[in-house]
């Protein structure tokens, strides 16, 4: 079996994921129109039942349900953008952390623009969650999503961890 790709809605709109032939996610984004005919050019079979997985713990986190993932992902990656990347788990939802933050997180302070490349680099959004990392001023700055998605997913989480901070 080889990898596979599927299309889902979300809170967030049309998603698309890809998982490889052991099922571990190695891509999702919200751009599908863009990415289906890269998939296709690749070779990749349309599969949304190898998705399901995937989608489900997706509409659960649109639900409030869940705020944090629990799926096997797959990322290709040099060792500066992994750590970036398992650091990023560590955000809580609704904060932030600068690229500065992140950068000292892992060790590395001085590398916030590296971070940020990192960051841009993450091919599972949302599930390693790249748009919690923000500007030093607070401001959203890159997002592969684009800002206004970004803005989106940040007032969701807010909202949502507001809630749950009011019922304990």
């Amino acid at each position: 079996m080889s990898a596979r790709y599927g299309l889902f809605d979300t809170l967030f709109g049309p998603a698309y994921a890809v998982v490889d032939e052991a099922g571990a996610l190695t891509f999702l984004n919200f751009a599908p129109e863009r990415e289906i005919a890269r998939a296709e050019r690749r070779g990749l079979r349309r599969d949304d039942a190898a998705l399901a997985r995937v989608a489900a713990q997706v509409e659960a986190y649109g639900r409030g349900e869940r705020d944090a993932f629990e799926l096997p992902v797959s990322t290709c990656g040099d060792a500066f953008q992994a750590a970036v990347w398992a650091a990023l788990g560590e955000i809580p939802m609704g904060r932030t952390r600068s690229y500065g933050e992140m950068a000292r997180a892992i060790g590395q302070p001085g590398a916030a623009r590296r971070v940020g490349q990192a960051c841009g680099a993450n091919p599972v959004m949302l599930v390693v969650p790249c748009h919690r990392v923000v500007g030093a001023d607070g401001s959203l700055t890159g997002f592969g999503g684009g800002l206004e998605l970004k803005a989106r997913m940040l007032e969701f989480e807010r909202r949502l961890a507001g809630a749950q901070r009011e019922l304990f």
